[in-house]
């Protein structure tokens, strides 16, 4: 996850600044052979650089393939120490969630009852109770047996009836009632099923339920379906079988804390990210990591946000999106429309022309106009002139914090939504610069290579303006103090550098000039890069000492 661009000078060694200010200037109003323009190389000749960044976190992308192969090696590991099939140790595991110790000390302290628990071991009969003898049954007679003659009929062989021995009634399945079924289909507990029910059961599962775990279909049977004889229901259906393969890859990466599975559609990608396995680290670290499978395949490892919503942690970016979608659809007519009772702080909209206002849910009774006490106001009853009374004062200062806040949050919704809706405008910004690109290469001897400095502007702009979103859901929840000053200022000069390099990249082509735009463009994009490295690694770095502080208590952060 190296940067695009890196500053290198003639030796390949990094410069090294103590004062930033300065460092920003000397690049700035550098010349384009700090860079090294190169005619197949890009415009930026990029040193190799292999030192970890702050702000990043060390994470290993999987394949399907590979992450089965680690599942393999834990079912082969408790076969081995059970002495079981893989099949058998494969579905203890999935019962115990691949947590081989908890399995291991289970299984040994009662075997039957988690083997019984996980589907693979039928339950024990409960014993039947000998029959009881009554109490009051008949005593024995005491006299003389009677016995039943025999007919001398019935000594002739010639009077027994044989009957004809009774075929046996093929079976039907309990499921279908189709009594042309002939291949059937049973589990360990041998309720027996036709493979025609057995595969429709199984295809449901899969493909309609996304259920890896299958048991039998008789009623009150936990019996659980080894993949062995999952393969062997399915016959041919191989894309069911491809669907249930990749169902149980989730449920092994859904169990294990530093596996995830890419969030993107149709991706079958995971990311090893062990640094981002607990939740305590979540309040040092920003995990962004991106998957193998497509680099825009990027997206958070500790919450649910898709995105880079680095530099703000989990828990806060988590918070902000909650504030957001709850308050700013209807922060903006609030602050225009309503004003709040001078008691209980109510929203009231006012829906008349008297200024007697009363609040209906404490019965407050106040002017709309200087929010005071309506008793105060004698006769003076539709034209308020008492501003300066003490009792109105205090309703406008309670009035005044009201909108403060409210005004505050918008400031910082209003500047997170603006670098938001930028952002995605890119795509046509992309589709300008292309045409940019295009123009450029007839109007001046510049080869398609050594136009794509304006391509490679917009990538960082792009990217710049995803950081200074989250800035200010960062900005909001900050306390006061020197160190929210450094975060802003750092904000205001990466905002800055972004807004110049746009207008750059937006500047009419002269063909006089398209050397110099070039040699601006690329500077520039040098040292807005720059400043957003800056910004990412000052505010990981205050996570990592514990500079930060916070108006409001955050999760895995000690509340002052």
């Amino acid at each position: 996850m190296s940067s695009d661009y890196e500053i290198s000078d003639e030796e390949n060694e990094y410069y090294e600044y103590d004062d930033e200010d300065e460092e920003m200037l000397d690049v700035e109003d550098g010349s384009a052979s700090e860079i090294e323009v190169d005619g197949f190389g890009g415009d930026f000749k990029v040193g190799a650089r292999n030192e970890h960044k702050v702000y990043e976190v060390e994470y290993t992308d999987l394949t399907q393939a590979e992450v089965e192969r680690i599942a393999k090696a834990d079912v082969d590991h408790i076969s081995s120490i059970f002495g079981v099939e893989s099949s058998v140790a494969a579905l203890l595991l999935r019962h115990m969630d691949w947590n081989k110790e908890k399995l291991i000390e289970k299984y040994m302290d009662n075997t039957s009852a988690v083997a019984v628990a996980a589907g693979v071991e039928l339950p024990p009969r409960e014993p039947t109770p000998p029959p009881s003898r009554s109490s009051s049954s008949r005593p024995p007679a005491t006299g003389p047996l009677r016995t039943t003659r025999r007919s001398p009929l019935d000594k002739s062989p010639k009077a027994r009836r044989v009957s004809p021995p009774a075929e046996p009634e093929p079976f039907v399945c309990p499921i279908c009632f189709d009594d042309t079924q002939t291949e059937f289909l049973a589990l360990l507990c041998d309720h027996k099923f036709c493979a025609t029910c057995w595969k429709d059961y199984i295809t449901s599962k899969v493909r309609t339920e996304a259920e890896c775990m299958i048991t039998c279909m008789a009623e009150g049977c936990n019996i659980a379906a080894p993949d062995p004889f999952v393969d062997k229901a399915l016959a041919d259906d191989r894309e069911t079988w491809v669907r249930y393969q990749e169902l149980l890859v989730r449920q092994f990466v859904g169990c294990i804390p530093h596996l995830k599975f890419c969030p993107y559609p149709s991706c079958t990608h995971t990311v090893s990210c062990p640094a981002a396995a607990t939740r305590s680290s979540l309040a040092q670290i920003v995990p962004i990591v991106a998957c193998g499978a497509s680099a825009t395949h990027v997206f958070c490892f500790g919450c649910p946000i898709d995105a880079d919503h680095r530099p703000v942690v989990c828990a806060v970016a988590r918070m902000w999106l909650k504030k957001c979608q709850d308050d700013s659809e209807t922060a903006n007519w609030i602050k225009s429309n309503t004003k709040e009772c001078s008691k209980c702080q109510s929203t009231i909209e006012k829906n008349g022309g008297c200024n007697h206002m009363t609040c209906k849910k404490c019965k407050y009774e106040f002017c709309w106009v200087c929010m005071g006490p309506w008793s105060e106001h004698g006769t003076s009853w539709y034209s308020c002139n008492r501003y300066d009374e003490k009792a109105s004062v205090d309703a406008r200062d309670a009035q005044t914090r009201s909108r403060a806040s409210l005004e505050r949050y918008l400031h910082y919704y209003n500047r997170w939504a603006n670098h938001e809706q930028s952002a995605k405008l890119s795509i046509e910004l992309y589709a300008k610069t292309e045409k940019k690109m295009e123009e450029m290469q007839i109007t001046s001897e510049l080869t398609w290579i050594q136009v794509q400095f304006m391509k490679k502007a917009v990538d960082i702009v792009h990217k710049c303006r995803m950081t200074l979103k989250w800035t200010y859901a960062m900005a909001y929840y900050l306390a006061l103090g020197n160190q929210k000053e450094l975060f802003e200022d750092n904000q205001r000069d990466l905002e800055r550098a972004v807004e110049e390099l746009s207008e750059l990249i937006e500047a009419p082509i002269d063909p006089e000039t398209i050397l110099s735009l070039r040699q601006k463009v690329t500077d520039k994009t040098v040292y807005v890069q720059k400043r957003n490295e800056i910004m990412l690694e000052d505010t990981a770095k205050g996570y990592l000492e514990g500079r930060w502080s916070w108006n409001i208590t955050v999760e895995g952060f000690d509340s002052d």
